[in-house]
């Protein structure tokens, strides 16, 4: 199997597997709510703790990380098992565009979706887990003093490629933190502007 067969093939199962709306299906099972319907209509953590609190927040965050990782490591593994020409990582590398774009994206709701951070960060830790539990760290740790997610969110995100890049990494992984981050920080822009005006929620 050729390489740019393999990396379609990887794509459309990652994003299928981002499309699993993780959250809509938590609060739809649990609460008999539509996710979509509430506060800022995402269906990632930060919104479902608006309805079932931080327990959730947290199961949620974690479920989406290893639906972010997941695909990437299938990759990796699926690659090296049966021999496939991939010097750059190019299987891994699409494997993880193409789930935070399910999960931002989601087939199963009309192309709606969360933000991917959590799954961003999981296809980040998929990747290497240096950079992903540095990049959560960051993220807890911003997101604890300024009392803000979206913060964090970004914060973690705009520093992930520099991270990568000096770690060493592939070039290949570098350049998908690059994207991801001004993908995800794109899709904070409504955080952003409220951010600006002083009216973004607080964690606390």
């Amino acid at each position: 199997m050729t390489l740019a067969v393999s990396a379609l093939l990887f794509g459309l199962w990652a994003y299928l597997i981002g499309s699993i709306p993780t959250g809509y299906i938590v609060v739809k099972v649990f609460a008999g709510q539509d996710i979509r319907k509430i506060g800022s209509g995402s269906t990632g953590a930060t919104n479902v703790k608006r309805v079932m609190g931080k327990k959730w927040f947290f199961a949620v965050m974690l479920l989406d990380a290893i639906k972010g990782a997941f695909p990437v490591i299938f990759a990796v593994f699926t690659v090296a098992k049966f021999g496939i020409k991939d010097p750059y990582g190019v299987c891994a590398v699409i494997s993880a565009i193409m789930v935070i774009l399910g999960h931002s994206k989601s087939i199963f709701l009309n192309f709606q979706g969360g933000k991917s951070v959590a799954s961003g960060v999981g296809t980040i830790l998929a990747l290497s887990w240096q950079v992903g539990l540095a990049i959560a760290v960051i993220w807890g740790i911003v997101t604890y003093f300024t009392r803000y997610v979206s913060v964090g969110s970004i914060t973690a995100l705009a520093l992930s490629p520099i991270i990568m890049f000096f770690t060493g990494k592939p070039a290949a992984y570098t350049l998908y933190c690059l994207l991801g981050a001004v993908y995800i920080i794109y899709l904070h822009r409504e955080n952003i502007q409220r951010l600006l005006k002083g009216e973004e929620n607080k964690v606390r």
